[in-house]
C-alpha cells in the first residue's frame, strides 16, 4: 500500500537544535519508509537565495534530503512564505522535486490539492499585498542581485516588523478564509486539500456546492515534530516522540 507523508512549517534554524535533530530522525526513520515525503512550505526559517547552500547549515538539511531520495523516498517541496526563493540550485541539492502552487496530485486514488496556504488567508490584505511584490520577478530578481550578507540582514528585519504585526492582528484575519477555500476547491473540481502555514492543524470538513471536501491543516515544528500520513484507507496525524 503507498504511503505519503506531508510536513511543513518546520522552521529549521542552528538555534533549534532539537527540532533539527528530530527532523534528520524523521528523514531516517518514518521518511524512509513512505513512497514520497511533501514538504509544503516553510522548511527553513528562512531562505535567502540558492547561494546560501554554502552555509553549513543549510548544506546539512539538504543532504539530508538527498540522501532520502536516493535511497528511494520522492520528495516533492512547494515554497512557503519563508523559503520562497529556494529553487533548482536548492532541487540539485536536496534531490526534491519543486512544484507550483498549487498542485493538484493523485494521493492514493483521491484527487488533492496541495498548497502551502499562506494564500489562503486573504482577510490578511496588508500580507497579501506583500506577498504579491515578493513573489513577482521584478522584486526576485533585484533582491538575489544583492549580496547574500545584505539580503539576510533584510529578511531579519522583515522577520521582526512581521512578529510585531502579528502581536496586533486579530487571531481570525491570519487563518485561512472559508469564503476562499470554497473558491479554490471550487476552481479545481472539489478535490482534498492539503496545506500549512496557518500553524492550526486540524481536519476540517466543507460543503462546497453540494459536494463535501476534506481539509487537512499540517502543524508546525515548534513544539514537537509531526506530519500528516495517507494511504488509501485515509489520512491521519502522527505526533513524533520529543528529542
Amino acid at each position: 500500500m503507498p504511503v505519503t507523508l506531508f510536513i511543513s512549517d518546520l522552521h529549521l534554524c542552528p538555534t533549534r537544535p532539537p527540532i533539527v535533530r528530530l527532523f534528520q530522525d524523521f528523514l531516517t526513520r518514518q521518511a524512509r519508509q513512505a513512497d514520497a515525503l511533501y514538504i509544503l512550505g516553510d522548511l527553513f526559517e528562512y531562505w535567502a537565495g540558492d547561494d546560501s547552500l554554502g552555509d553549513d547549515f543549510n548544506a546539512a538539511i539538504c543532504a539530508g534530503l538527498s540522501t532520502l531520495s536516493d535511497q528511494g523516498t520522492r520528495v516533492l517541496f512547494i515554497a512557503g512564505n519563508r523559503d520562497f526563493l529556494a529553487d533548482a540550485g536548492f532541487a540539485q541539492a536536496s534531490g526534491a522535486t519543486l512544484l507550483a502552487e498549487p498542485t493538484l496530485a493523485d494521493i492514493a486514488g483521491m484527487p488533492t490539492l496541495l498548497m502551502h496556504g499562506d494564500a489562503l488567508c486573504s482577510d490578511d490584505a496588508t500580507y497579501q499585498e506583500f506577498r504579491r511584490e515578493v513573489r513577482s520577478t521584478a522584486w526576485r530578481s533585484g533582491f538575489l542581485a544583492q549580496p547574500l550578507a545584505e539580503r539576510k540582514e533584510q529578511i531579519e528585519a522583515l522577520r521582526r516588523k512581521s512578529e510585531d504585526a502579528k502581536q496586533i492582528k486579530p487571531a481570525a484575519v491570519m487563518d485561512a478564509n472559508a469564503s476562499t477555500v470554497a473558491e479554490v476547491l471550487r476552481r479545481h473540481g472539489y478535490p482534498r486539500l492539503i496545506h500549512g502555514h496557518t500553524h492550526r492543524p486540524a481536519h476540517h470538513i466543507h460543503a462546497v456546492d453540494g459536494h463535501v471536501c476534506d481539509r487537512w491543516v499540517l502543524g508546525d515544528w515548534y513544539g514537537n515534530g509531526n506530519y500528516l500520513r495517507c494511504d488509501e484507507s485515509g489520512c491521519h496525524y502522527v505526533n513524533l516522540p520529543a528529542q
